[in-house]
C-alpha cells in the first residue's frame, strides 16, 4: 500500500458511530487519494460534457424545467458508471463500502447511484428535503448516500447542510421546486420551513472527503457562487427493503410530468 493509500479514511470509529446514529448523518475525511481524485475528475466532466444518458432519461435538470436549449443549473446524471464504467473500480468504493457495513450492517451493498453538477457561478441551490420522499412509498429504507466531492466543498460553491436528529422523523411533506410538476427535485413544503431548519450544520469538505447520511436526513446544498464549477458523486448503501408496516403515498411523485420522464418513457418503447 503506498503512503497516499495508506492515509485515506477506510473505517470508523465507535465515537462516529455513535455521532452518525445519534444525529443522522456523518463527515470525514477523504476515502480515497488526489490520484483517483484526478481521473474520476476527467470521467465525470466528459460525462456530462456529452449529456450522456439524455435521452434515456438519465441525464437532466435536476432543479429546472429541462427544456432542450435551456442551459442547466443544477444538471444530474444517474447511474454515471454506465457512461464510465471505469468509476465501478476504485479504492474509495472499496473504502465506502467498508464504512457502509460498519454502519448499517454487515450485508449492507450498492455502489454508484448518481452525480451532481453545479456550474461555476450558476449552480443552483438544492432545497430542503429527505431523499426517501423521492422513493416508492410501499417500502421500508435503511439506507445510507455518501455524498464525496472532486473537488473542495465549501458553504460558497454548495457543501451539504444536515439538520441533526431528523433522521428520527417522519416523511415530511414535499412538492416540485417551485411548485412546478415540469421539475424533477423536490423541496420541503411546510409552512415553517425556517423554524424546521434552524439548528441545520454546514459539511464542508476536502476533495475525496465524504459526508454519510441516512435516507429521513433533511438536508441541503446552496448554490455555488464561486468561480469554479462544483462536482459531487453520490453512492448509496443499504440493505434488503422491507414492506411499509401502513398505506403511504407520496403524491408530489405521482402528480409530476417530467421531460425525463418522457424521455426515459420513450426509450423503453423503441
Amino acid at each position: 500500500m503506498s503512503n497516499s493509500e495508506s492515509s485515506v479514511v477506510s473505517s470508523v470509529t465507535p465515537e462516529q458511530i455513535s455521532f452518525f446514529h445519534e444525529n443522522g448523518f456523518l463527515a470525514l475525511d477523504p476515502i480515497t487519494t488526489p490520484d483517483e481524485i484526478a481521473w474520476m475528475r476527467e470521467s465525470y466532466d466528459r460525462i456530462f460534457s456529452q449529456r450522456a444518458g439524455r435521452e434515456e432519461g438519465n441525464q437532466f435538470d435536476l432543479g429546472g424545467t429541462d427544456e432542450e436549449g435551456k442551459e442547466a443549473t443544477l444538471p444530474q446524471i444517474l447511474n454515471p458508471a454506465k457512461y464510465a464504467p471505469e468509476l465501478n473500480d476504485g479504492l474509495y468504493l472499496k473504502n465506502a463500502q467498508a464504512i457502509a457495513r460498519q454502519l448499517l450492517n454487515p450485508n449492507a451493498g450498492g455502489g454508484v447511484a448518481h452525480a451532481i453538477f453545479k456550474p461555476a457561478g450558476i449552480g443552483a441551490p438544492t432545497p430542503w428535503h429527505q431523499d426517501e420522499a423521492y422513493w416508492d412509498p410501499q417500502w421500508q429504507y435503511y439506507n445510507v448516500s455518501f455524498w464525496m466531492p472532486l473537488q473542495e466543498a465549501t458553504i460558497e460553491n454548495g457543501c451539504l447542510w444536515f439538520v441533526p436528529k431528523s433522521h428520527y422523523w417522519e416523511i415530511l411533506p414535499h412538492r416540485s421546486i417551485g411548485n412546478d410538476p415540469r421539475i424533477h427535485g423536490l423541496e420541503l413544503a411546510v409552512d415553517n420551513a425556517e423554524q424546521v431548519t434552524k439548528s441545520a450544520v454546514p459539511c464542508p469538505l476536502k476533495p475525496g472527503g465524504v459526508t454519510i447520511h441516512l435516507n429521513r436526513t433533511l438536508h441541503y446544498s446552496g448554490p455555488n457562487k464561486t468561480d469554479i464549477a462544483r462536482r459531487a458523486l453520490i453512492l448509496g448503501y443499504g440493505v434488503a427493503n422491507s414492506p411499509y408496516p401502513a398505506p403511504r403515498n407520496f403524491s408530489w411523485n405521482d402528480i409530476k410530468m417530467t421531460p425525463r420522464q418522457e424521455r426515459a418513457q420513450s426509450s423503453q418503447s423503441k
